[in-house]
Order: C-alpha cells, then sequence, then structure tokens
C-alpha cells in the first residue's frame, strides 16, 4: 500500500474540479480523522446536521434555513416558513415556551411544494411538541423524520354542502332552518379536521287554552370541537361527531300548535331536530283548562292554572347528558282554590315558573333558554313559554328556528286570546374549520 503525504489538493487548472478515484472504488476515513466543511455540498442527501439557533428565540413568523433549528417562543399563533426544497434539507422547531396547543405554530412550504405529500400547511398544536423536517423529493415534499407527538404531514381540510354557507375566520358554519342534506364532500387527511361543532334545537311546544300552560321548550344540544374557536353555551358537551365523505340527513323540528279548545284539545308538542347521532327532543306541549297537565319533552310544558292542581311536563325527555332541558311549572294543590296563571313552559337552561297570583292580564316570567356563538354572534335558544292569567292579550309564538315554547292563552273570547301560540322551529348548524 502506498501512502500520499501533501498539504493540499487543488485542479490543475483554474476554477477546475477535481476526482479522487474511479467509479467502484472505496474511500475510507479513519477512527479519530475530523472532516470540516467550510464550503458547499452537493450529492450527499442531506446538508448536515441541524445547529439549534439557542441564542435566537423566535417570537414571531420568520423563514427558516435548512441546517438551523429553532425555539419558538409567542404569546400568538405564528408560522415558520420552509425555505425552498433541496433534497436533503434539513429544518427543525421546537416548542419553547410548551404553548403550542393554545399558540399553533403553522410550518409553511415554498410555493407549492409539499409537506408529508400534501401542497398545504402543516400545523404543529401541541404542548411541547418539536418536529424534524426533511426535504425528499417533489412527490412528498418535506418529510417529517422525527416529532415527539406525532407524525406531522401537510394539513387539509374538509369540504360540504348544505344549508345556507357563512364564514367566521378560519371556521365555515352550515345554518339549517329546514331539512336537507349536510354533505362532506371531502374528508380531511387528519382526523381532528373532521371533528364538527354543532348546535340541534328542536321546536318548541305550543301553548295552552284558557289560563293555560306555557309550551316547553325544543330540546338544546352542543358540541365545541376543539379546533373551531367561538363561546358556547353552558350546556355544551353534547357527543362527538367525527364525520366523513358522505350525506347527513338534517330534520329540523316544527314548533307544536297552540291549543284552540279546553282539555283534552290540547296544544301539540314540538318536533324533534336530528343531526347524524344527535336527536333534540320537541318541547312539551302548555295544559289547557280543566285539568291539564303540562307534556314532557326536550323541556316540559306548564300545567294549566285557574282554580285547579295541575303539574308541569318533565324534562330532558329521554335523558340525555347535557340535560337537554327543564321541567315545566305546575299549579300546586295551596294554589288551587285561587284564580291563578298556568305554569310556565321549562327552558334549557331554567325550570318553567310555577303559577303566580297575578292581576288579571298577566303573564309568568319566561324560562331561560341557552346563549351560544356557534353562528359567529350571540343568539338565545329554546325559552320556555310563558303561562296566562285571566285575559292576558297578545300571547307569542315562540319564534322562527329558535325552539322556544309558544304563550299560553288568558282566555276564550277575544279574536287572539282563544287560543295558544305556536312554538317555535328549531334549527341545526354545523361548524368546522376550512383553512
Amino acid at each position: 500500500m502506498s501512502e500520499l503525504k501533501v498539504n493540499k489538493i487543488s485542479p490543475k487548472t483554474a476554477c477546475g474540479t477535481t476526482t479522487l478515484g474511479d467509479s467502484g472504488d472505496t474511500f475510507t476515513i479513519p477512527a479519530g480523522v475530523t472532516i470540516t466543511n467550510n464550503g458547499t455540498q452537493t450529492g450527499f442527501g442531506r446538508e448536515g446536521s441541524v445547529n439549534w439557533q439557542t441564542s435566537s428565540i423566535k417570537t414571531s413568523t420568520f423563514t427558516a434555513a435548512s441546517g438551523e433549528g429553532y425555539f419558538v417562543n409567542s404569546g400568538s399563533a405564528l408560522t415558520m416558513n420552509l425555505p425552498a426544497g433541496s433534497a436533503g434539507a434539513i429544518v427543525s422547531v421546537s416548542d419553547y415556551a410548551r404553548n403550542f396547543a393554545t399558540y399553533n405554530l403553522t410550518v409553511s412550504p415554498n410555493g407549492s411544494e409539499k409537506i408529508g405529500g400534501i401542497a398545504d400547511d402543516a400545523i404543529l398544536d401541541v404542548n411541547g411538541q418539536a418536529a424534524t423536517f426533511v426535504y425528499v423529493d417533489s412527490t412528498k415534499g418535506w418529510i417529517n423524520v422525527q416529532n415527539v407527538e406525532d407524525s406531522e404531514t401537510g394539513q387539509s381540510f374538509m369540504t360540504a354542502t348544505g344549508g345556507t354557507i357563512t364564514t367566521s375566520g378560519n371556521c365555515k358554519i352550515h345554518t339549517f332552518t329546514s331539512p336537507g342534506t349536510f354533505t362532506v364532500c371531502s374528508a380531511s387527511l387528519q382526523p381532528f379536521n373532521n371533528e364538527v361543532s354543532y348546535l340541534v334545537v328542536a321546536g318548541g311546544g305550543g301553548g295552552g287554552y284558557d289560563v293555560g300552560g306555557g309550551g316547553g321548550a325544543g330540546g338544546f344540544r352542543e358540541r365545541k370541537s376543539p379546533v373551531t374557536p367561538y363561546t358556547a353555551s353552558p350546556l355544551e358537551g353534547a357527543a362527538t361527531i367525527t364525520v366523513s365523505a358522505t350525506g347527513y340527513p338534517i330534520t329540523v323540528g316544527a314548533g307544536g300548535a297552540g291549543s284552540t279548545g279546553a282539555y283534552p284539545t290540547n296544544a301539540a308538542a314540538g318536533s324533534n331536530s336530528v343531526f347524524s347521532t344527535i336527536t333534540s327532543a320537541g318541547g312539551g306541549l302548555g295544559g289547557s283548562y280543566p285539568n291539564g297537565d303540562g307534556g314532557n319533552g326536550g323541556s316540559g310544558g306548564g300545567g294549566s292554572g285557574h282554580n285547579q292542581t295541575t303539574s308541569g311536563g318533565t324534562g330532558n325527555s329521554p335523558p340525555v347528558s347535557p340535560s337537554q332541558g327543564n321541567p315545566g311549572g305546575d299549579t300546586p294543590a295551596p294554589l288551587a282554590s285561587t284564580d291563578t296563571t298556568g305554569g310556565g313552559g321549562g327552558g334549557a337552561t331554567a325550570t318553567g315558573s310555577t303559577a303566580l297570583y297575578p292581576a288579571p292580564g298577566q303573564f309568568t316570567p319566561r324560562a331561560a333558554g341557552a346563549t351560544t356563538s356557534i353562528t359567529a354572534s350571540p343568539v338565545e335558544y329554546a325559552q320556555g313559554g310563558r303561562g296566562a292569567a285571566d285575559s292576558a292579550p297578545n300571547q307569542a309564538d315562540g319564534g322562527a328556528n329558535t325552539g322556544t315554547g309558544g304563550d299560553a292563552a288568558g282566555n276564550r273570547g277575544g279574536p287572539t286570546a282563544n287560543h295558544g301560540a305556536a312554538g317555535g322551529s328549531g334549527i341545526v348548524v354545523i361548524r368546522y374549520r376550512y383553512q
């Protein structure tokens, strides 16, 4: 074996190329030898190890350089722009403040390049998450080769049709005020982006006749997905729904008709609203004179008043968790010898009012519903209908697409006082992230 000892090897001509060996040759670097690269390498695959930039913690959107690793510490969501891809380019990032779940880091490829085969952003949203991306080729682009939580690919989002579609920030909102179909045209490759927020409110019950009970509110059920921020109601927490690429029939319950005659010619209960596995029960009917109890439902209807003992209907019927509504108000025995109002219908967050001794022409207070901003602004749904005293005028319908119970009639005389008011129809709202 011959040995060559020199201090420098240079090409024969200026700016020329020096070739070491021939095809099939092997060069061995002995243990203990250090090779330092002060120039630019090509053809070696990855461009070297990551150098962590510990002296420059990132607090705002930035563009990464190949071969560097970054710690991110921000009080708001920000973006790391990846450099133009070349085979072997490597970038790493880590959650310095352990708050990516609150302040997501968006990892954005250069132009139309890909992350994990998808031409879209990736989102790091787990506290303490760290990831290393290596650019492979134009087919898959940047591939995450190391992650402390789960493997990252390019972010993708579901697409869907149906109902009236509006947007709020990064979310689309599909509102159904009548029956229809929520059709998922394409699902996201990221399962968490297929979990939807929803509101399902049933039709309210109709109000009773002649010092009758108020109609019960339609059942109220809500779920807030972690990827669709908004201010939810206190009743949020129904079952998770993760959708796939198919059609989901939507049922929007009608409000129940008000009573036009004495018991047993009662008002009608509201109808159910349905989305996927979630059914909200129609509101219970308001009782009518004489001896008319309130009906059971999402919220119960109020019992009739006017010198009798009656019971309000049961709420949250059938039972679900969280509760979809409350009982209607009673006319208890101590009040049975007194000319009272009917009981109020139950609401989403309050029991219907017990019968009162008001002056003629009064109603019981309306039981509170539940307020949610799933449609991008706060709206109260599923209030209870009002129980009526003798001669109470101008009873009100529940209102379209609110699920509110109808008011009771005060007595059987006059052009508007001779029948209970109708319950309000229901509504279904679906919200999801689309960008």
